[in-house]
């Protein structure tokens, strides 16, 4: 099982009044690769956000990436994700094979549907069938990443072929679906012999076992498409910090975790198509769901504790049938806590190897 460093979209808090400082983000973000670069992890993962207030340093996962390819020598550079309805897949191809140059060939991507209306103004047409698009797409992104023509509508109507430039370095373009649980998307992924980029958050250790299961029967029957083997790649995303001890780690991360979640819950409400329970939440009521989760998420599923407890866990994610966990830092801890926690977690990467 290999450890990889995940950054997620924490920034300012909106309830500080003080106006966030992107600069600094996007130099905690270099400073936590390059080091995560020197320590041995085997990737680094960075998401797409638009619009809102949880990750507004993450627009453009090929521009942020093609910064990280030049800052760092080894370590893996992957998009967690790339909403395809938001981009042409041409864009996708071209822009990715830049990336994929500039470090040598160690981009991969996870696609993602898309969820947030708000997201879709870039692209309103695709919000309704996002779902069936994305999967239509896949195909014919490996396609164009392999270097072979495609036909498309060029400005006066007519079809026209074009082959994206320029070649990228892998032959094959590493590719995983993101789910955000639904059982029907992990299968979808073992279909398409993607990896799966899941998360240990929301779901008990049960729901999990089932969808994985799901998703390794799904990639044996599947046909080589020039993607996963039989066997597929499950990754985890999973909240970290490993603290000097338990109290510690829990002590750093209850208030910045708990605000993380507030934002989040805030951000799912402002979503056009919140059921109306979700949108009409209060405030006390989000501290509440907020807190509750932060429990419930200490029980099972997060790695927030001394290095015994997050190696405990770890183990259990091996034996769940884990191939990689995505290590979720940015939820609003400091820099030098997050490198501190990165170090202590680098002893286990070998454990868990």
């Amino acid at each position: 099982m290999d450890l990889s460093v995940m950054f997620f979209g924490a920034d300012s808090p909106a309830d500080t009044g003080a106006a966030p400082r992107h600069s600094e983000a996007y130099d905690d973000i270099l400073t936590v690769a390059r080091t995560a670069d020197r320590l041995g992890f085997h990737a680094i993962w960075t998401p797409e956000r638009h619009f809102q207030q949880v990750g507004q340093v993450f627009p453009s996962p090929p521009v942020l990436s093609a910064a990280l390819a030049v800052a760092t020598e080894r370590i893996n550079i992957r998009a967690g994700s790339v909403i395809l309805p938001l981009h042409h897949p041409l864009r996708i191809a071209e822009d990715w094979a830049v990336v994929d140059n500039l470090s040598h060939g160690r981009i991969g991507l996870s696609a993602a549907t898309g969820w947030h209306s708000a997201d879709f103004v870039l692209a309103p047409g695709n919000y309704e069938d996002r779902r069936e698009q994305t999967l239509r797409d896949i195909p014919l992104l490996r396609q164009l990443w392999a270097g072979e023509a495609a036909e498309f509508t060029d400005g006066t109507g007519a079809s026209v072929t074009v082959r994206p430039q320029p070649r990228p370095v892998q032959d094959t373009l590493p590719l995983w679906l993101t789910s955000s649980g639904n059982p029907a998307t992990w299968e979808a992924a073992g279909g398409l012999r993607t990896g799966v980029l899941g998360a240990t958050v929301g779901q008990s250790r049960d729901e999990l076992a089932e969808k994985i299961g799901r998703y390794r029967d799904a990639c044996a029957a599947a046909p080589d498409q020039g993607g996963t083997d039989a066997h597929g790649r499950v990754t985890l995303m999973a909240h970290t910090f490993v603290g000097a001890d338990d109290e510690e780690a829990r002590r750093l991360t209850a208030e910045p975790l708990k605000r993380y979640l507030r934002s989040y819950v805030r951000q799912t409400t402002a979503n056009r198509t919140a059921d109306r329970a979700t949108a009409e939440l209060t405030e006390e009521q989000t501290a509440l769901l907020a807190e509750f989760a932060f429990h419930r998420y200490l029980s099972w599923g997060s790695l927030l504790g001394s290095a015994e407890t997050c190696r405990k866990m770890l183990a259990d994610l091996r034996e769940l049938g884990c191939d990689e966990v995505a290590c979720f830092v940015d939820f609003g801890l400091g820099r030098e806590e997050v490198l501190a926690g990165l170090h202590r977690l680098a002893e286990l990467v070998e454990d868990v190897a």
